[in-house]
């Protein structure tokens, strides 16, 4: 059925491999990690993609919980809220966006501790969905949403970890009817992150600077299926490292330089062209077997050492984002980021610039982002946040009574 077909686009609008390979070099190694529930891996707020998709030990703000839950126990606010929007795919389509909610409170004696929690809705728009035949027969609203809560805190006065709790559900539900076998059911699934996040102060000729260092391991967790449990995907388990240096340039300018690597803890799918015989091999079905049934904590251990291509294909799987962030006394903010992925496995490769803008109470922030290829479906996509101070609204309240 078409169905399958739309499923199999989503992933491939989600992962943005390249649509046109011309070397047959490149066919023949193209090998990107297949995962479910893929919209997890989009960056949801406009800090982050302005300055290529990092954020792992940028200085901690409100949407700090998809980049590094742990990053909240060094919070400047006691508690604030966020609104992020991004239209997704506007190239292609113009329903499919992706809105997120995000907001902290800081809490216990010195406020060493914090809560915080997001929820993310993905929507992929209206689907018409034909028979074999190309007969219009239906149409669907798929959609991905995931809430999480996490809890942070300092463990000491440079270091603090954190650990988020995530509940995820995928709408693709679909009953062909009539004589048709094909039902599908939403999937549901839940995953953790382990975090943490070390900051410190080196003096460096006459100046304060600050270099931090952050790590998360997201999405830890159960599998999903959409045709009770006949197939299933593992979650985008990703591990993600980063480091910020800041340094002042004068005492309101300052200027920030990020890196982070990620690495998807995901094992490898067989590739049929690595088997004598191809599909007919017993020892292709038996590596499809075992992928399918493995553990996602198997995988997560196999994903470091299983591809076809071994090692050199392993750190093809590496892919990395390097950002900066010009700041003018916490009022006024400009990024720049770059974001580089293998060609063999996503060929995603965009820069991105980003702008805010804060007051006492309000922060707007909006990202750009220019995708190095011309064929990418990603070039030009938009993000807004919206984010509130709560102490900022406090301290107005109270000054007007």
């Amino acid at each position: 059925m078409k169905f399958i077909r739309a499923i199999i686009l989503f992933g491939i609008c989600l992962t943005i491999p390249a649509i046109a390979l011309a070397e047959n070099k490149i066919k023949d190694q193209y090998n990107p990690v297949n995962t479910g529930v893929t919209a997890l891996g989009i960056s949801p707020d406009a800090r982050g993609a302005g300055m290529g998709d990092l954020g792992a030990a940028t200085d901690p703000d409100v949407n700090s919980q998809y980049w590094n839950p742990s990053k909240y126990a060094f919070a400047y606010s006691t508690a604030e809220i966020s609104v992020s929007y991004t239209p997704w795919l506007r190239k292609l389509v113009n329903d499919m966006f992706l809105a997120n909610v995000a907001g902290y409170w800081k809490f216990g004696r010195n406020d060493l501790q914090a809560l915080s929690a997001t929820f993310r809705y993905f929507s992929l728009g209206e689907i018409g969905l034909t028979d074999n035949e190309g007969n219009a027969i239906n149409s669907i609203n798929p959609y991905e949403l995931a809430i999480d809560v996490a809890y942070s805190r300092k463990l000491s006065s440079s270091f603090s970890m954190g650990i988020a709790m995530r509940y995820i559900f995928s709408d693709m539900a679909y009953d062909a009817g009539g004589e048709s076998s094909e039902v599908y059911s939403g999937a549901s699934a839940f995953a953790a992150d382990i975090s943490g996040y070390y900051t410190g102060y080196p003096i460096i000729g006459r100046s304060e600077c600050q270099w931090s260092f952050g790590f998360n391991i997201s999405n830890i967790g159960t599998k999903v299926s959409y045709d009770k449990g006949t197939t299933n995907a593992f979650l985008p388990t990703n591990l993600r490292l980063g480091t910020t240096f800041l340094f002042p340039i004068t005492d309101y300018n300052f200027l920030s330089f990020s890196f982070d690597v990620n690495k998807l803890l995901v094992p490898t799918y067989p590739r049929v062209d690595s088997y004598e015989n191809g599909a007919e091999n017993p020892a292709y079905q038996e590596a499809i077997d075992k992928y399918n049934t493995m553990s996602p904590i198997t995988g997560i251990f196999k994903s470091f050492a299983d591809a076809p291509g071994g090692f050199k294909e392993e750190l093809r799987e590496i892919y990395f984002s390097v950002g900066a962030e010009y700041n003018y006394n916490q009022r006024f903010f400009l990024r720049a980021g770059y974001y580089h992925e293998d060609k063999y496995k996503g060929n995603r490769k965009y820069v991105s610039f980003g702008a805010g803008f804060s007051l006492n109470v309000l922060r707007i922030d909006a990202a750009y982002m220019v995708a190095m290829a011309q064929t990418s479906p990603l070039d030009q996509t938009l993000r807004f946040s919206l984010s509130f101070d709560m102490d900022g609204i406090k301290d107005l309240v109270g000054r007007r009574r």
